[in-house]
C-alpha cells in the first residue's frame, strides 16, 4: 500500500520520549483515494511509540466517498481511530478547528491528508517540543516537492512578508506538519482562513521564543488534486493586513481608528486654518479653491474615523466578553466503542497489562 520511502531520520539514539497523550489531527476534503494510504502510512510511522496516540480525521464536507472511507476504516482499525463529519465544506480553518475540538491529547500534531506531509517526522518533532519545552513546532518543506514558480515562490515571497509583518520568524508557515502543545492551541480559536497564520496567532497567547522550525520530509502529491491555486496569493494580503491590525489593535481599536482619525483632522484644520488666513488678512476669495473642499473633507473623514473608533472598542468589549461560537457543524458521532479510544504501546513480553488502560 505504501510506496512512499521511508525517512532516515527519526529519534536521537537512546532518546526517552516523556510521557503525553498524542492526538494527529487531520482534515480532508475529497481524499477518498488518500485515506486508506495515510492511515496505513501512520501506523507504520507509530508502531514503535512509546506512548498513547490517536487519529481524528475530519471530513470537511467531501462530495465524494471520503466520508465513506472514514467510516470503514475507523471500524477496520479500531477505536483510536475517530471520524468527525462536518455537514457541508467549511474550508480547512474550521476543519482543523473541529478536529482541535475532537482531539484529547495533550500534544497535538496536525497534517494535510494528501500525503504530502510524512507521519514518520511526528515523533522526533513530539520529542523536541517536549523536551526543548516548546508551545509548537512548525514543519520547513526544505525540499518541497512543487512548482517553483506557481507554488514555491509565491509561498517564499508570502512567508518572508508574513514573518516580517507578525515577528514570528519562521521559513514556511504553509506546512500543516505542525506540533502543538495542547493547553496552548486550545487557548486559540480559529475562524476564515486563520490555519496559515496559526504561529502568529498562537504568538498572542505565548511567546516566539517557544516557537520552533523543524525541517520535515515533503512527497509529491500522488492521488487526487490540489485544493490551491495562485488565487490564494491574495486572499494572504487581505488576511495578511487583518492579522496585522488584530495582533496589535484587538483589545485597543480605538487607537488604531482614532489615530487615522486624528491625521485626517490636523491636516484638514491646517488646510482650513490656512484658507482662514487668505481670506481675513489678504482679501483673497476662497469660494471657489479646491483646498476648501479639501480640508472640509479631511475634517469629516477625521470625525468618522473617531467614530468608528469609538464604536469598535464598544463592539470589542462585546467580542471579548461574549461566549465563543463554533465556526462548523458537526454531525453526531458514535461512541467509540470497546476500550478507551486511545492506540496504547504494546507491553513488552510477559508483562502486565498497564493499569492506566482502564
Amino acid at each position: 500500500m505504501n510506496v512512499l520511502p521511508i525517512p532516515l531520520s527519526g529519534l536521537p539514539e537512546g532518546a526517552v520520549m516523556p510521557e503525553h497523550r498524542l492526538s494527529i489531527v487531520i482534515p480532508m476534503y475529497n481524499e477518498a483515494d488518500n485515506v486508506e494510504p495515510l492511515l496505513a502510512r501512520i501506523h507504520q510511522a507509530m508502531e514503535n511509540y512509546s506512548q498513547p496516540w490517536e487519529v481524528v480525521l475530519v471530513d470537511d464536507g467531501s462530495t465524494d466517498a471520503t466520508p465513506n472511507e472514514i467510516r470503514r476504516l475507523a471500524a477496520e482499525y479500531g477505536p483510536h481511530v475517530h471520524g468527525v463529519e462536518l455537514v457541508r465544506n467549511y474550508k480547512q480553518t474550521a476543519a482543523m478547528q473541529a478536529g482541535l475540538d475532537a482531539a484529547r491529547g495533550d500534544v497535538i500534531a496536525t497534517l494535510d491528508g494528501d500525503l504530502q506531509n510524512d507521519p514518520f517526522d511526528i515523533p522526533r518533532m513530539v520529542y523536541r517540543l517536549l523536551t526543548e519545552d516548546l508551545d509548537l513546532v512548525a514543519g520547513w518543506r526544505k525540499d518541497r516537492q512543487e512548482g517553483f514558480w506557481m507554488r514555491r515562490l509565491p509561498s517564499r515571497i508570502a512567508n518572508s512578508l508574513i514573518a516580517r509583518v507578525t515577528g514570528v520568524k519562521l521559513k514556511d508557515y504553509g506546512c500543516s506538519l505542525k506540533v502543538f502543545r495542547g493547553s496552548v492551541i486550545r487557548s486559540v480559536r480559529l475562524y476564515g482562513e486563520m490555519h496559515r497564520f496559526i504561529p502568529a496567532w498562537l504568538a498572542t497567547v505565548t511567546t516566539p521564543r517557544r516557537i520552533a522550525q523543524e525541517v520535515v520530509t515533503h512527497h509529491a502529491r500522488i492521488h487526487g488534486q490540489s485544493k490551491y491555486g495562485i488565487s490564494r496569493t491574495f486572499r494572504v494580503v487581505l488576511d495578511l493586513v487583518f492579522m496585522f491590525f488584530f495582533m496589535r489593535y484587538r483589545t485597543r481599536p480605538g487607537h488604531f481608528f482614532g489615530g487615522i482619525g486624528i491625521v485626517l483632522g490636523v491636516l484638514g484644520s491646517l488646510v482650513l486654518t490656512y484658507l482662514f488666513g487668505l481670506k481675513v488678512f489678504f482679501g483673497q476669495d476662497i469660494g471657489t479653491r479646491p483646498m476648501l473642499f479639501t480640508g472640509f473633507f479631511l475634517v469629516i473623514a477625521g470625525l468618522q474615523m473617531v467614530t468608528s473608533g469609538v464604536l469598535a472598542e464598544m463592539l470589542s468589549r462585546v467580542y471579548l466578553e461574549a461566549n465563543v461560537s463554533l465556526a462548523y457543524v458537526a454531525r453526531p458521532q458514535p461512541a467509540h466503542g470497546e476500550g478507551d479510544g486511545w492506540r496504547w504501546p504494546a507491553p513488552p513480553a510477559g508483562a502486565k497489562k498497564s493499569s492506566r488502560r482502564k
